[in-house]
């Protein structure tokens, strides 16, 4: 799973069926340096947290897919016991990559 951040501003869910790997790939020149990434708070240049809660409401995924909702939450589970859960913040460890 990849959340795609553009240099407009947007973010978006490519590959949403992919629950083996979660990042966030700034495309275009897209910057960790604005604020305009709600539910993602940037760590460093490499590493991020996301919002448990952003990842369903992103486009890019069918709405109301019962099915791609327990495969999230299977997801967030396994991340949990990795220890790629921020608790205090309730959000996912991602890496972050460059695409231009």
């Amino acid at each position: 799973m990849i959340i795609e951040c553009t240099l407009e501003g947007g973010t978006r869910l490519a590959e949403p069926f992919d629950f083996r790997s979660f990042k966030i790939v700034m495309k275009g020149g897209a910057s960790t340096k604005s604020n305009s990434w709600q539910g993602i708070t940037f760590v460093d240049e490499d590493n991020a947290l996301v919002s448990i809660n952003l990842v369903p409401a992103l486009p890019g995924r069918r709405a109301e897919d019962r099915a791609w909702e327990a495969a999230y939450e299977n997801m967030v589970a396994k991340a949990r016991e990795h220890g790629w859960i921020d608790m205090e913040r309730n959000a996912i460890r991602a890496h972050v990559e460059r695409e231009r």
